[in-house]
């Protein structure tokens, strides 16, 4: 599977991250109502040289099977991110693939109720899911906005599990299968 470098809505770019991202990458996970949703162990960011960190590590891990795309308006100001990647199952640690992929978002409270979420994760997951026969999403029991943003993307709500990450958590998938709801197809360039 290959994520294009970049995919366009009528509102949104996708594209990947850079090292001029790291002010808005400090910004964004310096916000505790971001952070308090990430890891077992939820931490801000206190120092920007953890942003530039985070944006060398991500841009290292970007191969086939994972894509990391800052979410940016029209005018080139970015209000999130979103991000395809395997998930670990549950078990043992170290945790090992589960053979799943699974679709994520982070986006600046700034720019939440913009519909920006949803847009540009449908986005990601219409190009995932033309080469990935399965797509999840896995949430806090208590993030109930991801949640909506999982159901207005057309992905179905399968209750609590503790398959992944060894967490007991929200899971949602979308399967190549079916019709991913959209207002308008996303482009890729």
């Amino acid at each position: 599977m290959r994520i294009p470098t970049s995919l366009t809505t009528d509102r949104l770019v996708l594209r990947p991250w850079s090292e001029e991202d790291t002010g808005f990458a400090f910004d964004l996970y310096s916000q505790w109502e971001v952070a308090r949703f990430l890891g077992r162990t939820p931490a801000v960011m206190t120092e920007r040289v953890e942003a530039a960190r985070r944006i060398a590590r991500l841009q290292a891990l970007e191969d086939d099977l994972r894509a990391f795309r800052v979410v940016e308006l029209a005018d080139g100001s970015p209000v999130g991110t979103v991000m395809l990647q395997p998930i670990a199952a549950s078990g043992a640690e170290p945790l090992r693939p589960s053979g799943d992929t699974e679709i994520g978002w982070h986006f600046h409270p700034d720019h939440w109720g913009h519909g920006y979420a949803a847009e540009s994760a449908r986005a990601l997951l219409v190009a995932a899911l033309a080469d990935l026969p399965r797509v999840i999403a896995f949430t806090y029991p208590d993030n109930a906005a991801s949640q909506r943003v999982c159901e207005r993307i057309g992905m179905r709500r399968l209750g609590p599990s503790d398959a992944y990450y060894n967490v007991r958590m929200e899971l949602f998938d979308a399967l190549a299968t079916e019709e991913i709801a959209a207002d308008t197809p996303p482009r890729s360039s």
